[in-house]
């Protein structure tokens, strides 16, 4: 037999964190005894457990410890976390702490301290003489970084059942095509009228649907009214928007009447031409190349536009990051500060962003195939909202609900 005493702190009982504990352990054969708990007698008091987990072997707990890592139960413990230096650059202890995306805290030097930056699936480097802590992606750690190693000293601070209604309160339930839209879009607004209002970001994830659909107008809409801080898309995005711009199409069909023209299928790779051409985005935008869409509204706004590419990319236009790493480097310094994410039409660029966002940031995932909005739901982003709907029109009640709100 193998054991360990973990303890858990917060509101453990409303939220449903202590059960959910509970039957993980049961769920893998394990067994546990409470050894001391104090329950919060009112909604602002916090509950308190200590418990002692029993398992049949060391790899059993050691499988099961990580699990209810991930559900905020700590090792009790007063000893710091333990590390391990990076054998060589980019290589990790084989015992390397993986992270979720949850506000995550390590013990340093006698002192809890809160993981900087933090994402899911990375690991965590300390400083022990500054006292610091943070997320590091494997392939930036550096020969001799400090690596926390196992699970002692490594608190996780599970995302709670808010204390009151307020703004995506009701996203926690499944996604679905019949969710009242309006009553989403409602909430997605106020969010965003939020966030604005303090200096936090709100980062926009954009598919070429965006204009395949007609709704680029709408995004540039909301750029021009300061509700949009960041824009993450790929190759296909600025191409498309700069067809529309140059030829009033986007992949051939003319966008007013919906109706294929005349060898239009050519059209996006004349405006990748185009604007290659003029040598960058902005000197395209200078010469009226952009018109006034998606990309002419975030260089005029300062919109930070984080552009990664991808293999089958045409051209590419220029301001595309066609080095991965480089890209994801980008996208992860433009991730800090934002509180609100809105992924459009966008499954693999909405991915790689949930992937790198904290769980507390307030996402919502559109797209008219259910299946896309499930998948990005599940990828990790706790408080993401699924919306089953068609984007255009989304963007069209986003866009008139906040419009007037400056």
């Amino acid at each position: 037999m193998a054991s360990a005493v973990v303890e858990l702190e917060g509101h453990l009982i409303d939220s449903l964190i202590l059960p959910r504990v509970w039957g993980a352990i049961e769920d893998a054969g394990a067994h546990f005894h409470v050894l001391e708990m104090r329950v919060g007698q009112s909604e602002l008091e916090e509950s308190y457990v200590r418990m002692e987990v029993i398992a049949d072997d060391d790899r059993q707990l050691a499988d099961l410890m990580g699990e209810l890592s991930r559900l905020g139960a700590a090792p009790f413990t007063e000893r710091d976390a333990r590390t391990e230096p990076a054998p060589r650059d980019g290589i990790l202890p084989d015992d390397f702490y993986s992270t979720m995306s949850l506000p995550t805290f390590v013990r340093v030097r006698g002192q809890w301290v809160e993981v900087a930056r933090i994402e899911m699936d990375v690991a965590i480097v300390v400083d022990a003489e500054r006292g610091t802590a943070r997320a590091c992606p494997m392939h930036e750690a550096r020969q001799g970084d400090a690596v926390v190693v196992g699970f002692d000293g490594v608190r996780v601070e599970p995302l709670e059942r808010p204390r009151q209604r307020e703004s995506f309160g009701f996203m926690q339930s499944a996604v679905s095509s019949e969710r009242a839209k309006s009553l989403a879009i409602t909430e997605v607004a106020q969010a965003m009228r939020d966030a604005r209002a303090h200096g936090g970001k709100t980062l926009f994830v954009l598919g070429p649907a965006i204009v395949h659909t007609a709704a680029r107008q709408h995004i540039a809409s909301l750029i021009r009214r300061g509700y949009v801080q960041t824009l993450f898309g790929g190759n296909a995005i600025v191409t498309h928007d700069a067809e529309a711009a140059l030829f009033g199409t986007s992949l051939g069909i003319d966008l007013k009447t919906g109706q294929p023209v005349e060898h239009g299928h050519r059209n996006h790779l004349r405006a990748v031409n185009t604007v290659r051409a003029a040598g960058s985005l902005e000197e395209a935008h200078q010469r009226g190349l952009l018109g006034d869409g998606i990309i002419a509204a975030a260089l005029e706004n300062g919109v930070e536009l984080v552009l990664a590419g991808s293999i089958r990319d045409d051209g590419p236009m220029p301001g595309v990051i066609t080095d991965s790493v480089a890209a994801q480097g980008r996208m992860r310094e433009a991730c800090q500060g934002v509180e609100v994410c809105v992924i459009a039409a966008s499954m693999l660029h909405g991915i790689a962003t949930t992937n790198m966002l904290p769980a507390a940031v307030k996402c919502v995932v559109v797209d008219i195939n259910p299946a896309v909005v499930t998948k990005l739901a599940d990828r990790g982003a706790t408080l993401a909202m699924g919306l089953v709907t068609d984007v255009e029109l989304f963007l069209r009640e986003l866009d008139a609900e906040l419009d007037g709100q400056n």
